[in-house]
């Protein structure tokens, strides 16, 4: 089966092919760097890095960005709230955003463009859609005209009026309409601005993403990520300002978006408060877990984030680490199932891609022969690989948080639980194993031994 992606422009499943042979494009919004990124803020990267992975594997080559937006007023409240330079501001969360998504174990994309270092490009943008008609200046302001490009609306499929009516749409009386969106606005002496046309100033969070797009991956690309909440306004108009500045060439073939997580019953979101930050749950869990629970959900659907879901991924981890584990003498060289690749090439079907994962260690559990050994083992860590999973030693996977507690110790207790039972002391036995169970360490008896590994305390 060929890649198959659903197109958020089309509303429809398309097989996907990169327009040049030699080079896919890929352009995935990053982050404002002013905070911390929640956990919804980290599931646009996972997937898609999914699907980068994929990309490279059918058609050999990708140029995938992903930016830093590095200017902007919420970046300008957090500078002046701390009482510090912006660049301390945005070096620091840049960091940290970076650091957070390694530990997702996200790869860093081919190409991150910040704003900031591509100010030449954004003003020529503006330049070209001012002398073309689609933009005009206004009061230090260059605004775009949405009723200068007779496709605005396409890809939210709703009509102009009723998309405005449940946005947030700044009503100023330099706008010739409410939907008319900010190019570049003016800047005062105490916020970053930068020389131009229409006098110091700096750029609208829109025109900096078709700007970069543009002068990394071309007028036209052959992939555009983010989540479904950039659809409008921000995706809109990124097509508008990009398709009027280059002629009408379309500016992205395939629009790809991420559904939002739930937690509580609520949209996960900073102005509602209900967010869990990256920076967090990376400390407070093991990191794996965090990313098989954003790939448990297909991605264009909206994930139920709680810390049942974490727990269910730990879990599942657990026994898939297990089932590593009693493979350790079985020889194996990681290979692609062909089941797995067919569940992402199915529209990133990454929940049937999981499910192939379970049934191969299924599979691997009950084999017996050298060679059937050798082979699950292979296409475990194979379809690990595809999604990034199962890549640790199970030995290192099940130490996690090991500085914490005495192994000998534990070690101790246990030998002394399997001379308990050896000597049919059960209720010595069973005394020791509810110990060790309130310590958060779990005991599992198999063939090969007593295995434990740590879980949740009590």
């Amino acid at each position: 089966m060929s890649l198959h992606l659903f197109n958020s422009l089309t509303r429809r499943v398309e097989a996907f092919q990169p327009a040049d042979p030699a080079r896919t494009t890929m352009y995935v919004c990053g982050p404002t760097v002013y905070n911390y990124v929640h956990i919804g803020n980290a599931r646009g990267p996972v997937v898609f890095g999914v699907l980068a992975d994929l990309l490279r594997r059918r058609f050999g080559t990708l140029a995938y960005a992903r930016n830093i937006t590095d200017v902007d007023d919420k970046i300008n409240a957090a500078a002046s709230e701390a009482g510090v330079p912006i660049g301390d501001i945005t070096g620091r969360y840049a960091r940290a955003y970076r650091e957070d998504m390694a530990a997702l174990g996200v790869p860093p994309p081919d190409l991150e463009p910040e704003a900031t270092a591509h100010i030449g490009p954004i003003i020529s943008m503006i330049e070209r859609l001012v002398e073309s008609g689609h933009a005009y200046v206004a009061e230090g302001h260059a605004l775009f005209s949405v009723a200068s490009f007779d496709r605005y609306g396409a890809l939210s499929r709703r009509d102009p009026d009723d998309m405005l009516a449940g946005a947030r749409v700044d009503v100023a009386p330099y706008k010739r309409d409410p939907g008319d969106f900010v190019l570049w606005k003016p800047s005062t002496g105490d916020l970053p601005g930068w020389d131009s046309p229409w006098g110091r100033g700096r750029p609208g969070w829109h025109i900096e993403c078709s700007a970069m797009a543009a002068a990394h991956l071309g007028e036209t690309i052959d992939i555009h990520a983010g989540g479904v909440d950039l659809q409008f306004p921000h995706h809109e108009n990124e097509i508008a300002q990009s398709e009027c500045a280059h002629g009408g060439r379309p500016f992205a073939r395939f629009w790809l978006h991420n559904g939002m997580l739930n937690f509580g019953g609520a949209k996960m979101s900073k102005s509602l408060g209900n967010i869990e930050k990256v920076h967090d749950l990376v400390r407070a869990h093991p990191p794996e877990a965090l990313r098989h629970a954003l790939l448990s959900a297909h991605y264009r659907q909206p994930l139920d984030w709680s810390d049942g879901l974490i727990e269910q991924s730990v879990r599942t981890l657990d026994r898939l680490y297990g089932t590593l584990r009693d493979l350790g003498d079985a020889p194996a060289v990681p290979a692609i199932p062909a089941a797995l690749d067919a569940a992402l090439d199915d529209d990133l079907n990454t929940p049937q891609a999981l499910a192939e994962i379970a049934r191969i260690a299924g599979e691997a559990r009950k084999a017996t022969s050298p060679d059937e050994r050798s082979r699950l083992k292979s296409e475990l860590l194979g379809a690990g690989i595809a999604l990034g999973l199962l890549q640790q030693d199970p030995a290192a996977w099940f130490a996690r948080g090991a500085g914490n507690q005495d192994d000998a110790r534990i070690q101790a207790l246990i030998d002394e639980r399997i001379g308990a039972k050896q000597a049919r002391d059960f209720a010595r036995a069973d005394a020791i194993r509810d110990r060790l169970a309130a310590e958060g360490i779990l005991l599992e008896d198999t063939p090969q031994g007593v295995r434990w590994k740590r879980g949740l305390s009590h």
